[in-house]
């Protein structure tokens, strides 16, 4: 579970993102702030990992609150990530924000399908992380895939003829989420859809460059299709 603490100044705005990370799973929400100084004094007290984090708040900018935990916090003690959720769309805002470690801006107002894409991409760059051992020494297909998992890749704007977009989605989120690779079976299992529709959609993800195929050649010599998320 990925602690987690919510600041935004509309408390009705702070508790809807709460119930939502609290029935997506893999998210605990630790506490609610609706100012800097609360912010501050709750990652104090609770140590979050994450926050979902508002510009504008009463008494200052909630980029100020990364800033003073930068300055502030005791060398052992790690910042939290965050993710901003945001009516700032201004360009000094969005540079502040990528300067500060940022790993996902979202502006208001949003569906909550974005946020979900970003809350799904962070959870895969944590497990990407906790798999690597601190000591090794990454390839560049590892920095890669580390540097990117925060930017969800992007669904073709109108899928090829026969394909939905929502089917797709759903078969693309499945093997995103599984944090290995998966066979056509496993990814038909997983979204409930046949394993005949199941392998023509991850067949379209590959020819998108969505998803990766990897070959797997077991006793009989002949090779078995496995899918992963694209990097």
């Amino acid at each position: 579970m990925i602690r987690t603490l919510v600041v935004d100044d509309d408390f009705r705005v702070s508790g809807i993102h709460a119930a939502y990370l609290a029935r997506n799973g893999g998210f605990d929400v630790v506490g609610q702030a609706g100012s800097v100084a609360e912010a501050l004094s709750a990652v104090r007290a609770q140590r979050p990992e994450l926050l979902l984090l508002d510009v504008y708040l009463p008494d200052g900018s909630g980029l100020s609150i990364l800033r003073r935990l930068t300055e502030h916090l005791a060398p052992d003690t790690p910042r939290p990530d965050a993710i901003m959720i945001t009516a700032a769309r201004d360009i000094a805002s969005v540079r502040s924000a990528m300067a500060l470690g940022v790993v996902g801006y979202i502006v208001k107002p949003f569906g909550y399908a974005a946020l979900d894409e970003r809350l799904t991409a962070y959870q895969d760059l944590r497990r990407r992380l906790e798999s690597l051992p601190p000591e090794a020494e990454a390839e560049q297909a590892d920095v890669d895939a580390l540097f990117s998992a925060t930017r969800p890749a992007l669904l073709p704007p109108v899928p090829a003829k026969g394909h939905s977009a929502p089917t797709l989605t759903l078969v693309r989120d499945a093997v995103r989420s599984a944090g290995r690779d998966l066979s056509s079976a496993e990814v038909a299992r997983a979204t409930g859809v046949s394993r005949a529709t199941a392998q023509r959609y991850l067949s379209y993800l590959v020819k998108e460059g969505l998803v990766h195929l990897e070959l797997k050649y077991g006793a009989t010599g002949r090779p078995e299709h496995r899918y992963r998320a694209g990097t």
